[in-house]
């Protein structure tokens, strides 16, 4: 039976879901597609300002009220959510997602609630065919999805996966959303109660339950890296994205091999930038740092987003010396342009292209190339090999 609509965004009172019903209302007229959130004054000021028909629905659903989010869960095709931190308001739309049968995409960058999530609705979301897709923003999309594309071309040029890849951020200009730098200071202080999320925090394996890989590089020391010829420094990222990396990898019968090695980096511009670089990087890990950073529901101007973009380089590495390379590229600052394009797209991609089956998944284990294919077209992000 069909549901009433395809998508609902929930949060599109935010910054960044505001961004996500922005994009939808221009680019997709004809979608049936809903907003959803607290208020439903804000929801109808929120509709008119971005321009959407005033006939678009809006359905009021609260992160303290379960039951509005299992019947919001249970009339869509697909739930967009930007309502993090995810730890503290995310359990029970997953939860009620899983149950309806109910895609699911988010921003998450929330490791230690991924993985409880994961252990929690797994195989709920099997037995209900849900499609749990947890960071299809800048955290994970980029680096997931570069690693495959680049392992794809391996096995083309090569005739077998490469053992070792080496993500390097070239350049970007934009940081982190407010919402990030908000789960970050949430994922720190539940581990400073809790002190046992620390070892899975630090763990690359974090996200392949039953699985343990081999001893990973862990980017943590600044240092030059010869293979690009380059300084390099800590990126604050690297550890969500690694761990999406390797449950891509997991969740696809370990196409990478079970020896797949992986770590980020950030380029310095020189060896006069690298401390300023590690710097800054831990400036922005400390979750006591007086930032004047965005706070959640705050961001950039759209002239800021506008011009903003990211490099990422991805390098994979054979032993006996084969290299191959590839580049992913954005045209939008990545903590909020970027990222809204692209968790618009990932749901797009769930309820059109893909179907998969239910589970916990990554954006780079159920959608890959069907995905990659709609962010060349429509999200402004490029794959290419160099």
């Amino acid at each position: 039976m069909a549901r009433d609509f395809t998508i609902i965004v929930y949060g599109a009172t935010g910054f960044t879901g505001r961004l996500v019903a922005e994009y939808l209302a221009a680019n997709y007229p004809t979608l049936r597609w809903a907003m959803a959130g607290r208020d439903q004054n804000k929801l109808q000021q929120v509709r008119a300002e971005i321009g959407a028909p005033p006939e678009l629905p809006l359905l009021v659903a609260n992160a303290s009220d379960p039951a509005s989010l299992a019947t919001m869960a249970t009339r869509a095709d697909v739930i967009i959510t930007t309502v993090g931190p995810y730890q503290l308001y995310g359990s029970e739309l997953v939860a009620a997602c899983a149950a309806a049968g109910t895609a699911y995409v988010d921003l998450c960058g929330e490791p230690a609630w991924m993985r409880e999530m994961i252990d929690a609705h797994q195989a709920r979301a099997q037995t209900s065919s849900a499609r749990i897709v947890f960071s299809c923003g800048f955290d994970s999309i980029p680096f997931d999805l570069g690693v495959q594309q680049l392992q794809k071309l391996c096995a083309e040029r090569f005739g077998t996966p490469a053992p070792r890849i080496k993500g390097r951020v070239r350049a970007m200009k934009g940081g982190a959303s407010g919402g990030t730098v908000a789960s970050l200071k949430a994922t720190l202080a539940a581990a400073a109660r809790k002190p046992s999320l620390f070892k899975l925090l630090a763990d690359p394996f974090a996200l392949t339950p039953g699985f343990e890989g081999p001893d990973q590089p862990n980017g943590l020391l600044p240092r030059y890296d010869s293979a690009i010829g380059a300084w390099v420094a800590p990126f604050i990222m690297a550890p969500i994205n690694t761990k999406n990396v390797h449950r891509t990898n997991f969740l696809a019968g370990h196409p990478y091999g079970n020896d797949f090695r992986y770590d980020e980096m950030m380029v310095a511009p020189g060896l006069g930038e690298l401390g300023k670089a590690a710097a800054e990087a831990i400036a922005k890990a400390n979750p006591f740092a007086d930032d004047h950073g965005p706070k959640p529901g705050e961001g950039p101007s759209k002239e800021e987003r506008e011009s903003g973009f990211y490099d990422i380089l991805f390098v994979a590495e054979y032993e006996d010396g084969r290299t191959a390379r590839l580049s992913v590229k954005g045209d939008r600052d990545p903590g909020y342009g970027s990222t809204s394009k692209m968790i618009a797209e990932s749901a797009l991609c769930l309820a059109e292209d893909v179907k998969g089956t239910g589970g916990v998944w990554t954006p780079g284990a159920i959608m890959a190339d069907a995905l990659v294919k709609r962010l060349e077209a429509k999200a402004g992000l490029s794959f290419q090999p160099e």
